[in-house]
């Protein structure tokens, strides 16, 4: 059975709303988003050509990756039209005192 761990990511105000920044853990890469509605994580990299989303830019709630222009909506992950089709997995986020948390399931 995996347990959800938290990480400290960073403090809420290192991430500009419409921005996103890398976390890595263990050898993975994510991606924390902050975006108007709140603060999100995802797997670091396309599903498409595995460019780093962070190169990406943040519209509203949605990232655009970097090499070929793919979007994932970022509360979801799901993939929003060709090139990427594949979605990103997402992971929970919580907010402790002005700090970011990412939730992972060790392994």
């Amino acid at each position: 059975m995996n347990i959800l761990q938290w990480h400290h990511v960073c403090a809420c105000d290192d991430i500009d709303e419409e921005d996103v920044v890398d976390f890595e853990h263990d050898g993975k890469l994510y991606a924390i988003y902050h975006t108007p509605s709140g603060f999100y994580a995802s797997a670091g990299l396309c599903t498409h050509e595995t460019a780093r989303l962070t190169e990406g830019l943040v519209f509203g709630e949605v990232i655009e990756c970097p090499m070929h222009m793919g979007r994932f909506h970022i509360p979801t992950g799901a993939a929003k039209g060709a090139p990427v089709c594949v979605n990103l997995v997402t992971h929970p986020v919580r907010i402790e005192d002005g700090k970011v948390y990412i939730g992972l399931a060790d392994e």
